[in-house]
Order: C-alpha cells, then sequence, then structure tokens
C-alpha cells in the first residue's frame, strides 16, 4: 500500500481569493467578515520552508487548534476567539472538485476576519529554547530578571516559579522574529491593548498547561496571536492555539530539570538546524 502523500500546497484560487500564504497556512477570504484557513503539511523551522512535509499534520494542528479553542472558551466564558467552525463552506464543496474537498477535509476551519496585532505574545513556563540561552549569557529572559527558589541560579528546562510573559515581533516571511521586553510591546500595539493581550496569554497558559498536565503532557511554552474586533474593540484571540507547531511539548514522566527534553513538538527539527544557523 503506497503511503499517503503531504498536500503542500492547496489549489483553491480558482475559487476563493487567496488572502495569504504563511510557512504551515494558507488563508482564503469567503467574505467580508469571514477567512477560510487551511493547514497544509508543510513543516518549518526558523523560518525555512522545508522541501517536504508530514502527512495528515495540517489536520492534526487544524483539530488541535478546535479543540483548545472550545477548551478555553469554556474555562475562561470572557475570552473571545476567531474560531467559527471547523467545516468547509458549502457552497465551495459544491464549487470544487472532489479531490479538493478531500484535500481539505479536516484541516480547514471558518474563522472571523480581524486586524491582527504585529506582535507574537509567548509565555514561558519552563526555561528553554532561546529563553535558556539568553539566561545563560546575561541573567535575563527577555531583559526579564528571572531565578529559582532563593535566588539561586536556574537549570535548563526548570519550572519557573511562575509563567512569565515574553512577547516577540512578528517579522515579515523571510525575516526573523526579535524577542522584546514587555515594555516595548507596548509601544507596538499601545498600552491598553499591551496589558489586555498579556493578561489573556498569562491565563490561557495556565489553564491550558493545567488541563494538560493532568494528563502527562508538559506546555513548557508556547505562542499565542490576537487580532482587534474593530466593531467592539475587544482583543479576540486568533491564529492557531497550543499545537506542537505553537509550543514546546514535553511528556511529563521523563521531565528533569538541569537538561534538555525530550519533546513531543517540533524541536528535533529545530534541533538539526541549531548548530548552522547559530540559533536555539
Amino acid at each position: 500500500m503506497a503511503s499517503e502523500e503531504p498536500i503542500l500546497q492547496t489549489d483553491l484560487e480558482r475559487y476563493l481569493p487567496l488572502l495569504a500564504r504563511g510557512k504551515v497556512r494558507e488563508i482564503y477570504t469567503l467574505d467580508d467578515s469571514k477567512l477560510l484557513f487551511v493547514a497544509t503539511d508543510r513543516i518549518s523551522a526558523y523560518d525555512c520552508i522545508m522541501k517536504n512535509g508530514v502527512p495528515q499534520k495540517g489536520s492534526l494542528l487544524t483539530k488541535l487548534s478546535a479543540r483548545w479553542f472550545e477548551f478555553l472558551k469554556s474555562e475562561i466564558p470572557a475570552l473571545h476567539t476567531h474560531f467559527i467552525e471547523l467545516s468547509i463552506p458549502d457552497t465551495l464543496k459544491q464549487s470544487v472538485p472532489e479531490r479538493l474537498v478531500h484535500q481539505l477535509q479536516d484541516r480547514t476551519m471558518q474563522v472571523r476576519r480581524l486586524k491582527v496585532f504585529p506582535i507574537e505574545a509567548i509565555v514561558r513556563g519552563y526555561v528553554t529554547g532561546s529563553a535558556w540561552k539568553e539566561y545563560t549569557e546575561e541573567g535575563t529572559i527577555h531583559g526579564i530578571t528571572v531565578s529559582g527558589p532563593g535566588g539561586r541560579r536556574l537549570q535548563e528546562s526548570e519550572k519557573l516559579e511562575k509563567p512569565i510573559y515574553t512577547p516577540s515581533t512578528k517579522a515579515e516571511p523571510g525575516s526573523k522574529d526579535e524577542n522584546i521586553h514587555p515594555d516595548q510591546a507596548a509601544e507596538i500595539v499601545g498600552q491598553p491593548y499591551a496589558e489586555q493581550i498579556e493578561k489573556l496569554s498569562l491565563e490561557i497558559y495556565i489553564k491550558a498547561s493545567t488541563y494538560a498536565l493532568s494528563r502527562g503532557i508538559i506546555i513548557a511554552d508556547t505562542k499565542f496571536e490576537f487580532g482587534l474586533d474593530e466593531t467592539s474593540d475587544q482583543v479576540v484571540l486568533v491564529d492557531e492555539v497550543l499545537t506542537p507547531d505553537s509550543s514546546r511539548v514535553w511528556p511529563a514522566d521523563t521531565y528533569q530539570a538541569g537538561r534538555a527534553q525530550e519533546s513531543l513538538d517540533k524541536q528535533y527539527l529545530r534541533g538539526k538546524f541549531s548548530a548552522s544557523l547559530d540559533v536555539r
């Protein structure tokens, strides 16, 4: 039996306007208020897109995001998200070939069309990755001074006393995101929105990481994105959420501070690039 081929690009431009093509997702316009998010099977690391892909990766990312959107809404009733439904619009089903309907199945999400804030809202519960690199060199994480219990130095992969909000810039394709201090995020998006984004990011991380840990999974850190509903001035959770592409995820039963961890995300791929690109 032949293995399934990964879907590296969708072919919907004949049927819908293509708004953007990201590293993994392709975004199409449905109407003035709605978009169609389609997750391909592309894989990327450090803003580099691989020539190959992982079959059904896009489907998994989409289902995980949908599940988390539903969970978070139930846990944080005041939270607004862009998620509408996990489905292909009926009008699109009727107009595209059957092969495209099959390709789109389970990897397609209808979402609200919003103005996206130009920052990435990163929350870290453990010191690892680029945060560990900065900490070993400067004793800070995104310019924030942190330490272990009693003021001692942290070990690699150690749990922080409380999660910290460490935003980054949201670079254009081909450019690299830059880690910034929360004060700089306020300069980019404005103080009132920056405060809401920070508060929501920490609340979401705490709810999600607690839930995941009860099921044997550590969410070491994760990235959120937010948009603005300009009609209501509401800050809205957008894009993917708490997937292995946007989070560092570890099995709890093998966790041990003081070393790099076994990962359930794309850290293996990042590791292949670290030496040559001088990044972590």
